[in-house]
């Protein structure tokens, strides 16, 4: 896989070692001549120019290659990367970093964005989800289909405590991706039981009332006087 990482700082060196070293073909642009410490990513094609300017983007290349990841540290300079490698060079797949979470809005299809990063967002959900029992944290967002990573660590009084993972009644376009137990990772079966601190990620889709999924994992009961568990007799919730 081709890909050009535009902004030469401490991420996007970063990354561009990590595909490296996954034997992709890694450009590096930036404007600063400070910028160009190519020693530290030495495998990697580097450019000294404005990404902003479709000259560069066309001596990169960028035509020809599978990923453009806009890495700078500047919201603006980061979706007009990405817009000018969707509209003007037909990229494939743009990946845009998120500084500021107040601009996150922009980053969608409307500005060539496949998927944002957000470092904050991401950095905030991490801290949340160290702390949090009992509450629902997103820990992603797809931006193309709106789907969501969710995690919520069980507390001693949820409901679900002893319960089988196939008597859940999950909410609609909602699917138990993994259940980690400690520190070992489980691939949930309708046989596996839920137990007290088991953290529990989650994928819903973009309609999926939050609200309700809480109530099925941490509420006593439902607005129906339900506990969000079915009865495996009638197939009914209990």
């Amino acid at each position: 896989m081709r890909v050009v990482v535009v902004g030469a700082g401490s991420v996007g060196r970063s990354i561009a070692r990590e595909l490296l070293s996954h034997d992709h073909e890694v450009t590096i642009i930036d404007k600063q001549p400070a910028a160009m410490r190519v020693a530290q990513v030495a495998d990697a094609d580097w450019l000294l120019a404005d990404a902003c300017e479709l000259s560069t983007l066309s001596e990169a290349k960028v035509d020809e290659c599978d990923v453009i990841v806009a890495a700078t540290g500047d919201d603006k300079v980061n979706l007009v990367v990405s817009l000018l490698a969707k509209t003007e060079f037909g990229v494939p797949r743009t990946v845009a970093r998120v500084n500021n979470p107040k601009n996150e809005w922009m980053f969608d299809e409307s500005w060539g964005v496949d998927v944002a990063v957000s470092t904050p967002r991401i950095m905030t959900s991490m801290v949340e989800e160290a702390v949090a029992v009992g509450d629902l944290v997103r820990i992603f967002t797809f931006h193309q289909s709106g789907a969501d990573i969710l995690e919520l660590t069980l507390p001693p009084d949820s409901p679900l405590i002893g319960t089988r993972v196939g008597q859940v009644a999950w909410p609609q376009d909602t699917v138990l991706a993994a259940i980690v137990r400690g520190t070992q990772p489980i691939t949930p079966s309708i046989d596996d039981t839920l137990e007290v601190g088991d953290e529990l990620l989650i994928v819903t889709g973009r309609d999926v009332d939050e609200a309700a999924l809480l109530r099925v994992l941490v509420d006593p009961t439902d607005d129906d006087g339900g506990t969000g568990v079915i009865d495996e007799t009638t197939g009914l919730p209990v």
